[in-house]
């Protein structure tokens, strides 16, 4: 065996992050690990990489007890790690990205030359071509992805571990990433996949662990295995099938006509957009990251000013209004970056909770503590969101945890209008089945939804109309009943549709 992590414990406190777990990984294998959000995943990967201590237990390679008193030493040991949200420099090439910390000389001075020849001599080995010499800022989500593990590679990592590698990626990316870690796999790299992309990691996977409040519920051969039973080992339960009812629309509450807006250079940003999304429907919004898609939702929440076209909510031009004019309207916004856009990570849960929710708690200009410890408390009841208390602050959640919250926040506004952008990324199947749930609700209570996502099956679920942006343009609109897939992405990719 080439790996063995036996009997890791991690606490914090009195809140136990891993249990007793059991994981071991042989050389060439593919070896997943998956569970709900805060079951304790990361953690243990955090301690394989030398960024956590475990509170008991060993790690053992080839037989071999070792630690880890940071990731230099888990690297000195072989073993790499590509975090979910990518650790690269923007403005800084391929090369040097790969190689930083690591850097061919010639003299006193770095040899970009020869660090991209290097780069692109790995690139070719491992089946992971790429162009040396091209900026990081300049590159799509899918060939960030392959940097990181270029990095990690040229670190000489045999064993890498990839937190939800597919995130971001569209489905072209992921597949084009799925074959390459087959490919690495076969030359005797091993992985450990983090994921909560079920039918991805029964397509990649050799074997699958799951984790479960801290503890394994389960080790099984992915063979042996499909998506159903790995889902009830995660939540403990069959999931509820979900499905979108015959609701009858009402009157148009988003309107937007003609909006544009010019680009730094000739190509614009948005480009004469014009969409409505009535009262009782969800428009969903598919497109390869990049096209305008966020340009268009943070012009209809006011983060961004038009240069032309209007909007209007419930009748109401709202066309460059402030922010908080535009929501006081009708609307609440689940953002596509939740770090970015929708929480404060100083702020505890409780206090993110309140964002947006103020007025309906304070008489005479005091807050009314108990009352809002009472809503959220709720939330995180009902969204199954793991928090040591409503005192934690929000740094301390996990992405998925973090993402309920936010969930949980704008749809308890009860708006006419929801921008729901990216509302399940990051979370397992449990979360995923809950929020879904909220959103077919609101929409057959007669909300308006629109719908902004990259995983195209969550697009045609929900959607009762769906939309295809490209190059800042809406390029199709289809029928969500009738669209397929394989529809979607060719106009996605600016072809046009058939069929």
């Amino acid at each position: 065996m080439l790996l063995q992590m036996d009997s890791i414990t991690k606490s914090y406190g009195s809140v136990t992050a891993n249990s007793n777990v059991q994981f071991s990984l042989q050389k060439g294998e593919i070896h997943a690990l998956v569970g709900e959000n805060g079951a304790g995943k990361t953690t243990l990967m955090r301690i394989l990489y030398g960024m956590e201590s475990p509170t008991s237990g060993e790690i053992r390679i080839d037989g071999k007890p070792v630690s880890f008193g940071n990731p230099a030493d888990a690297i000195k040991h072989k073993i790499g790690m590509v975090h979910q949200h990518f650790m690269l420099f923007p403005t800084f090439t391929i090369a040097e990205n790969i190689v930083i910390g690591r850097e061919p000389s010639k003299g006193v001075g770095f040899d970009r030359k020869a660090a991209a020849t290097e780069v692109e001599r790995i690139g070719k080995l491992y089946g992971m071509p790429v162009d040396p010499w091209k900026k990081v800022a300049d590159c799509s989500l899918g060939m960030q992805q392959r940097v990181e593990i270029l990095k990690v590679l040229y670190q000489g990592a045999e064993v890498i571990i990839l937190d939800e590698p597919t995130g971001a990626l569209t489905p072209l990316e992921v597949k084009e990433l799925l074959i390459a870690i087959k490919g690495l796999a076969a030359q005797g790299k091993s992985f450990i996949l983090i994921s909560h992309k079920l039918q991805e990691i029964m397509e990649v996977a050799d074997r699958v662990t799951v984790l479960r409040d801290g503890k394994v519920t389960g080790t099984v051969e992915a063979k042996d295995t499909n998506a159903e039973h790995l889902s009830r080992l995660m939540v403990g339960r069959d999931l509820v099938h979900i499905s979108r009812n015959k609701v009858s629309r009402g009157k148009p509450v988003l309107e937007v006509s003609n909006v544009s807006i010019p680009g730094v250079k000739a190509k614009p940003l948005l480009s004469d957009i014009s969409l409505h999304v009535n009262g009782g429907e969800i428009v969903g919004i598919a497109g390869i990251s990049g096209n305008g898609q966020s340009e268009l939702l943070q012009t209809i929440s006011g983060l961004m000013k038009p240069g032309a076209g209007t909007i209007k909510l419930l009748g109401k031009d709202v066309t460059g209004a402030p922010v908080g004019d535009i929501r006081e309207s009708g609307l609440a916004h689940i953002p596509e970056d939740r770090y970015q856009w929708g929480v404060a990570k100083d702020a505890t849960v409780t206090e993110n909770g309140l964002m947006g929710h103020a007025d309906k708690h304070q008489k005479l200009g005091v807050l009314n503590g108990m009352s809002i410890r009472q809503m959220v408390g709720e939330w995180v009841t009902r969204f199954g969101i793991k928090t040591g208390s409503l005192s934690t602050k929000a740094q301390y959640l996990s992405g998925g945890n973090l993402q309920k919250l936010i969930v949980a926040r704008e749809l308890a506004q009860k708006t006419p209008f929801l921008i729901a952008a990216e509302p399940t990324r990051g979370v397992d199947v449990g979360a995923m089945e809950i929020i879904h749930g909220e959103l077919l609700k609101k929409r057959d209570e007669g909300g308006a939804i629109l719908l902004v996502s990259s995983e195209l099956t969550e697009i045609l679920k929900l959607s009762d109309r769906v939309l295809v942006m490209y190059e800042g343009k809406i390029v199709g609109e289809l029928d969500a009943d009738k669209a397929t897939e394989e529809q979607i992405s060719l106009l996605m990719a600016g072809g046009k549709a058939v069929g």
